[in-house]
C-alpha cells in the first residue's frame, strides 16, 4: 500500500470516528447506580409515567408496611396471650395431677381403713364368741368342781364307814399264809432246815402289830432257842417232836414279807447255830396282800370289799375334784383372757370405724377437689386451644403482610429501575451508526489515488474541527455530569443505557431500602445542535468520497 493511500484512509477514518465519538460522548452518557445483585429487565417509558409508577408503588409499600406493623402487633398480643394460656394450662394440669394423686392416696387410705375395720369387726366377733364360749365353759367347770367336791365328801364318808366296819370285823381274826425258809447267803436257794418247818404260818392282828406263829413239824427236840429278827417268841408250845413259836412283828415287817430266823440246835454232833431267811407269803406276794386276801376270804359279810370300793370311790372322787379344779382354773384363765381380748377388740373396732369414717370423708373431699381441678384443666385447655387458633391466624396474617410488603417493595424497585428515553440518546445512536458506516467506506477506499486522499483529508479536517467543537461542548457537559455523579456516588457508563434494581430488603418502614433510579443528564439546545453538526459531517464525508473517486477516475 502507498503512503498516499495510507494517509487518505487514516484521515477519512479519523474524521468519521472523531465525529461519532463526539456525538456519542455528548448524547449517550448517563449516570446509573449499578446493582449487581439483580438482573431484572429494564423497562423504558416517559418520565411522567415512571413518576406515577413510583408513587403508586411507594403507596403500596407504605400501606404494606403499616399492615406488617399492625400484624406484628396482633401477633405479639396473640403470642403473649398464648404464653399466658399455656402457663394457666400447665398450672391447671399440675393442680389436676396433684389432686389426682391426692385422690389415689385417699382411696388407698380409705381402702386400708375399710380393710382394717373389717378385720377389726371380724376379730371382735371372734373374740366375743370365744369369750361367750369360755364363759360357758367356766360355768360348767365350776359346776363340775362343786359336783366333784360333793362326790369327794360322799366317798370320804363311805370310806370312813368302810374302814370302821373292816377294823371292827378284823379284830380277832386269824389268817394263814405260805411260809418258806431260804438261805441267808443266797435267798434264791432253799435252806436245808426248810424241811423241818410247816409250809404255812398263821397271822393275827394285834392292835397295830401282828402276831406270826411258825410251826416246827419235826426236830423240835433239837431246838434250844429260836428268834425272829433277833426277837424271842412271845409264846411257844411243844408236843413231842413238834412245836409252835409265836412272834410279834410290826406292820412294816409284815409288809416286807421276810425276816431273819435264827436258831440254836443241840445235835448229836454237838451244838449248832444257824440262820435262815423266813419268807411269809412264799408266793411272791407281800404278806399284807396275803393277809388282806385271807381276811377277805374269811369275812363273808363283804365289809372289806365295801371298804375297798369306798376307798376307790374316794380316790376317784378326789382325782375328779382335782381335775375339775384344774380345768376350772384353766377355763377361768381362758375366759378372763377372752373377755380382755373381746374388750380390746371392741376398742380396736371402734377406733377402726373412726379411721374408716375419716378416710371416707377425706376421699370425698379429694374427689371433689379433683373434679374441680379437672374442670379447670378442661377450661384452660379449651382457652389455650382458642388462643392457639388466634395465634395461628395472627401468624398467617403476619406472613401474608410480609409477603405483601415484599411484593410492594419489588414493585417499587421495578418502578425505580424504569429508564426514561430522551432525544439525546436517539441522536447518539444514529451518530454511532454513521461513524461505523464511514469507517467501512474508508476501508474500501484503500486503492484510490493521492488526489482523492487530499480531498478526503480536507473533508476529514473539517469533520475533525466540527468534532472538536462538539467534543469541547460535550466535555463541558461531561464535567457537570461528573460533578453530579460524584456527589451521588454513581458510575459513568457509555453507549448502553442499563439500569438494574437494587437489592430489596424486608422492612416494616414505609421507605424502601437501597432503591436505584436511572438518571439521564439534561440536554440543552446547543448540545442538540452540535450533535446534528457532527452527524452531518459524518454523512458529508461519506458523500464526498465517492465524488472524489469519480473525479479522479
Amino acid at each position: 500500500m502507498s503512503m498516499t493511500s495510507h494517509v487518505k484512509n487514516t484521515l477519512v477514518t479519523t474524521a468519521a470516528i472523531a465525529g461519532a465519538l463526539a456525538a456519542t460522548t455528548l448524547f449517550n452518557t448517563t449516570t446509573v447506580k449499578a446493582d449487581t445483585t439483580s438482573s431484572a429487565p429494564v423497562t423504558t417509558t416517559t418520565s411522567a409515567t415512571k413518576d406515577t409508577a413510583i408513587a403508586s408503588a411507594q403507596a403500596k409499600v407504605n400501606s404494606a408496611s403499616a399492615a406488617v406493623v399492625s400484624a406484628q402487633a396482633a401477633y405479639g398480643s396473640a403470642s403473649t396471650a398464648a404464653s399466658d394460656a399455656a402457663a394457666k394450662t400447665a398450672a391447671a394440669s399440675a393442680s389436676a395431677a396433684a389432686t389426682s394423686s391426692a385422690v389415689a392416696n385417699a382411696q388407698a387410705a380409705a381402702d386400708s381403713a375399710a380393710t382394717a375395720k373389717s378385720t377389726a369387726d371380724a376379730n371382735l366377733a371372734k373374740a366375743q364368741s370365744t369369750a361367750a364360749a369360755t364363759s360357758h365353759a367356766k360355768s360348767i367347770t365350776s359346776a363340775a368342781v362343786v359336783s366333784a367336791q360333793s362326790a369327794v365328801a360322799s366317798a370320804s364318808a363311805k370310806a370312813s364307814d368302810a374302814d370302821s366296819a373292816v377294823a371292827s370285823a378284823e379284830a380277832g381274826q386269824t389268817v394263814t399264809a405260805n411260809f418258806n425258809l431260804m438261805k441267808s447267803s443266797d435267798p434264791t436257794q432253799q435252806s436245808m432246815a426248810a424241811g423241818f418247818f410247816a409250809k404255812q404260818v398263821t397271822i393275827k392282828q394285834d392292835g397295830s402289830d401282828y402276831l406270826i406263829t411258825i410251826t416246827l413239824s419235826s426236830g423240835n427236840g433239837y431246838i434250844k432257842s429260836m428268834t425272829l429278827n433277833g426277837e424271842q417268841p412271845t409264846a411257844t408250845t411243844a408236843n413231842g417232836d413238834t412245836g409252835t413259836y409265836t412272834y410279834k412283828v410290826s406292820a412294816a415287817v409284815l409288809a416286807k414279807g421276810s425276816a431273819t430266823l435264827g436258831f440254836a440246835l443241840q445235835t448229836p454232833q454237838g451244838p449248832m447255830n444257824q440262820t435262815a431267811l423266813a419268807v411269809f407269803p412264799g408266793t411272791g406276794k407281800s404278806t399284807s396282800d396275803v393277809v388282806n386276801d385271807a381276811v377277805n376270804t374269811t369275812i363273808f359279810n363283804g365289809l372289806l370289799a365295801t371298804k375297798s370300793e369306798a376307798d376307790a370311790a374316794l380316790t376317784s372322787a378326789q382325782a375328779a375334784l382335782s381335775t375339775a379344779e384344774t380345768n376350772a382354773a384353766k377355763v377361768a384363765q381362758v375366759a378372763s383372757s377372752a373377755a380382755s381380748a373381746a374388750t380390746a377388740a371392741a376398742t380396736v373396732a371402734s377406733d377402726a370405724a373412726v379411721v374408716a369414717t375419716s378416710a371416707a370423708t377425706n376421699l370425698t373431699s379429694a374427689q371433689a377437689a379433683n373434679s374441680t381441678a379437672q374442670a379447670a384443666l378442661t377450661s384452660a385447655q379449651a382457652a389455650q386451644s382458642a388462643v392457639d387458633a388466634t395465634l395461628a391466624t395472627a401468624k398467617a396474617n403476619l406472613d401474608s403482610a410480609n409477603a405483601a410488603l415484599t411484593s410492594a417493595q419489588a414493585e417499587l424497585k421495578s418502578a425505580q429501575n424504569i429508564v426514561v428515553v430522551t432525544l439525546a440518546s436517539s441522536a447518539a445512536s444514529s451518530a454511532s451508526s454513521a461513524a461505523s458506516s464511514a469507517s467501512s467506506a474508508a476501508s474500501s477506499a484503500s486503492s484510490t489515488d493521492s488526489s482523492a486522499a487530499s480531498s478526503a483529508s480536507s473533508t476529514a479536517s473539517s469533520a475533525g474541527s466540527a468534532a472538536s467543537s462538539a467534543t469541547n461542548s460535550a466535555a463541558s457537559t461531561a464535567t457537570a455530569t461528573s460533578n453530579v455523579a460524584s456527589s451521588a456516588s454513581t458510575t459513568m457508563v457509555t453507549s448502553a443505557v442499563v439500569a438494574t434494581p437494587a437489592t430489596t430488603k424486608k422492612a416494616t418502614s414505609s421507605t424502601p431500602a437501597s432503591s436505584t433510579t436511572a438518571k439521564t443528564l439534561p440536554q440543552t439546545g446547543n448540545e442538540n445542535q452540535s450533535a446534528l453538526v457532527a452527524l452531518g459531517l459524518a454523512i458529508l464525508t461519506l458523500g464526498i468520497y465517492p465524488m472524489m473517486k469519480r473525479k479522479h477516475a
